[in-house]
């Protein structure tokens, strides 16, 4: 049993920190790296000047530890498997496997997300999927709203298959060594867990969220009218749009002679000064051809301009403004033909810089050379006013491009580019085997010697390097800054809730309340537990709360404190009911999904994932 402990000031300063943080990851005043850092700079100034809550000298050890050079390393070999275009010749294998029905197709590709999900981040795995996803979608006719979920939630569930398969995971043999540490003397020590302990709970986990969606879940999602198209070049794309979006259009040439009110004014003055759905997508004026010109360019007599929007919109707008249009193109026939320019899909991800931003503040044509045709959000289609529209993680845009931008925008973190079928440039293919052999290098490491995980992983992430997969830049682009920091300045707080005792206190007081609860009973309420914290907080974050606690609820119970900090770790992943977790907040513009949906398809999941975890877990272990 645990010792019977007396709240002490340090317990309460810690427990004051503790509230503190869950505060700033739930109100979202800061983001959540950044609310990591201040925890972590409070617990550091309060140990120099107050009370040691932790080791001043070793703060900021996290950024060293092997959980988070495990975690870049990771990033930097799923960045070098995405740069071969392997991603594409695993959509091909799917379709040709699968075909065009929906019972086939939805086990094929979250199997397949889940595996690579569990050698890599989910939100990596989810990212790279999504326009495998949108190839899938437009070459059978399946609505994205029917395979995104289904394909979301299997990368979450993938993660829990390795030890290396999920932020938590990573972490969590860090954890356990520390907690031995602090371990009442006579208390066996608790050993680490490799690579594949915790696979038969994982594939579970994984199977059941796969029969889920194959004969329950389908019946929750949303019905969406299918995509007939073949994407969003050529012919069809237009089509396309209105089926998808309710927008219609087609490019036209207007001819802006002097005595048009358009002649002094701005491209933004065109596009957001009046309620005219007409987007500029190219002028000619001065001598200058300009494609996706920036909102501050002047029209100048006799400019030809390039619009897309409706036939009766352009007309209304060429009486209007006293502009002529021209039977067809001619002035950009050839830099707005479909083999070089058309509209295509883009989805901002979780990790994008440019959330909170407008298209005003970044410049989105001048910084990016696309055009905004319309955003997607919740279900909602917004085609004017566009400028002044603060983005959120998993809006979709529309927008009007040259392929070569639209190339560049793939390399861009702050874009997940969703059409995929147009003409560009073929990433890394000739690089693949180099890829796949550094990949297995590490994999052969980490199951088959004793190398500490963090090097093992390097090993595979320097290869890609080397090899060149990737380059050097192309290596510190693939990894999440954001996660990074977020991990190491908690851990700190991590050794303080540890160290002081604290943990003990909370594990005592949870025992009383708990008092006559089977073990199994305490490992629910654990598992509860860390699934209401993900779902307010990060992972990561309720991982490094959670598991000193479980630890010590274990002890006190007389059951084994290793499987109670698994259960933590694993649940953690528990993350279905609301659009909270990256993973979900990346599929919810593409698919059009509301927070109702995920409440309705991801409930009924929330409680399939507790029962197998727990059971599995009292199973295997």
């Amino acid at each position: 049993m645990i010792e019977n402990l007396t709240l002490t000031n340090d317990m309460m300063i810690v427990l004051g920190i503790l509230g503190f943080t869950v505060f700033l990851f739930v109100s979202e005043i800061v983001r959540v790296d950044v609310a990591a850092i201040i925890v972590m700079v409070i617990v550091g100034v309060v140990s120099y000047f107050y009370t040691p809550l932790v080791e001043i000298n070793h703060l900021f050890d996290g950024f060293s530890s092997n959980a988070v050079m495990s975690i870049i390393a990771v990033m930097i070999i799923g960045a070098g498997l995405d740069k071969t275009g392997l991603m594409g010749t695993v959509a091909a294998h799917i379709l040709r496997i699968g075909g065009q029905t929906e019972k086939r197709i939805i086990p094929l590709v979250s199997g397949t997300v889940a595996i690579i999900s569990s050698f890599m981040q989910n939100v990596g795995a989810a990212a790279l999927f999504l326009p495998v996803i949108g190839r899938i979608s437009n070459r059978t006719g399946l609505p994205m709203s029917r395979l995104l979920m289904p394909m979301g939630f299997c990368a979450i569930l993938g993660g829990t298959v390795t030890m290396i398969g999920s932020s938590p995971l990573i972490l969590l043999n860090d954890l356990i060594l520390t907690s031995n540490r602090n371990l009442p003397a006579g208390v066996e020590q608790m050993t680490t867990f490799n690579l594949f302990d915790v696979t038969p709970v994982g594939l579970a986990l994984v199977a059941t969220g796969v029969l889920y969606f194959m004969y329950v879940g389908n019946r929750l999602l949303p019905a969406v009218k299918k995509k007939k198209s073949e994407g969003s070049t050529g012919g069809t794309t237009m089509s396309y749009l209105r089926e998808t979006y309710g927008l219609s259009g087609d490019l036209f040439e207007v001819e802006v002679p002097a005595e048009s009110p358009l002649v002094g004014k701005t491209v933004e003055q065109v596009e957001f000064g009046t309620d005219h759905k007409l987007l500029i997508v190219a002028m000619y004026g001065n001598r200058k051809r300009l494609v996706s010109p920036a909102r501050d360019v002047e029209i100048v007599p006799n400019t030809v301009i390039a619009f897309i929007g409706g036939s009766d919109e352009i007309g209304e707008f060429a009486v209007r403004q006293r502009v002529k249009i021209r039977a067809d193109l001619s002035t950009f026939a050839d830099i707005l033909a479909p083999v070089h320019a058309g509209v295509a899909e883009i989805v901002l991800p979780p990790s994008s810089k440019l959330i909170g931003k407008t298209m005003a503040d970044i410049r989105m044509r001048k910084t990016y050379g696309i055009s905004v045709l319309a955003q997607h959000r919740g279900g909602k289609t917004q085609r004017t006013k566009l400028g002044d529209i603060k983005f959120q993680a998993g809006d979709t845009l529309i927008v009007h491009t040259q392929w070569e931008d639209l190339a560049r925008l793939q390399k861009d973190r702050n874009f997940v580019v969703v059409t995929t079928d147009f003409p560009h440039e073929e990433l890394r293919p000739h690089k693949v085997n180099w890829a796949l052999v550094f990949f297995l290098t590490a994999l052969g490491l980490v199951l088959f010697t004793d190398l500490r995980l963090s090097v093992a992983l390097m090993v595979g992430a320097v290869g890609m390097i080397i090899s060149g997969v990737l380059t050097m830049d192309e290596a510190y682009e693939a990894v999440s800054w954001k996660t990074v920091f977020l991990l190491a300045s908690l851990i700190p707080l991590g050794l303080a809730v540890e160290g002081t005792g604290t943990a003990r206190w909370i594990a005592q007081q949870t025992l009383e309340l708990l008092d006559g609860m089977p073990i199994w009973g305490l490992q629910a309420a654990i598992g509860v537990l860390a699934t209401v914290f993900t779902l307010v907080m990060s992972n990561v974050g309720a991982t490094v709360l959670l598991v000193p606690l479980a630890v010590n609820i274990a002890l006190g119970a007389g059951a084994d404190p290793r499987i109670f900090a698994l259960t933590v770790a694993i649940c953690t992943s528990n993350s279905f009911l609301i659009p909270t977790h990256q993973v979900n907040a990346l599929i919810m513009g593409p698919a059009g999904y509301k927070v109702v949906d995920f409440m309705r398809a991801g409930g009924v999941m929330t409680v399939l994932f507790l029962i197998v975890a727990i059971a599995m877990l009292n199973v295997v272990f």
